[in-house]
């Protein structure tokens, strides 16, 4: 099962944390697992490369954390993100798990 957990302040979202592995397919045809880590990418470009939002990236096999300084567009951005994984959630309830830890 892939576990995400977003990180959210008063201000709104400030980072994310996946880990794990859907295990819905065998490696290579996993679709689950393929969406889920295009939307990390994607969110994680998009936050320090297109809206110059400081980041702290780390990842590994079947992991990626992210923090983001305080701004409005990390907030927005990482919504989305939390967005789209919820619906993805609701498709595949048993391989992903998303929740909110507050900080």
């Amino acid at each position: 099962m892939i576990n995400v957990t977003f990180y959210k302040h008063t201000d709104g979202f400030s980072g994310f944390e996946f880990s794990g592995h859907s295990d819905y397919a065998e490696s290579g045809f996993d679709i689950v697992c393929a969406a889920v880590s295009s939307a990390a990418y994607l969110t994680a470009n998009l936050l320090s490369e297109s809206f110059g939002v400081s980041a702290n990236v780390t990842v590994s096999d079947g992991y990626m954390k992210l923090t983001a300084e305080k701004s409005d567009n990390a907030d927005r951005i990482i919504n989305g993100l939390y967005q789209h994984l919820l619906q993805l959630e609701d498709q595949y309830t048993k391989d992903i798990n998303v929740k909110i830890t507050e900080v």
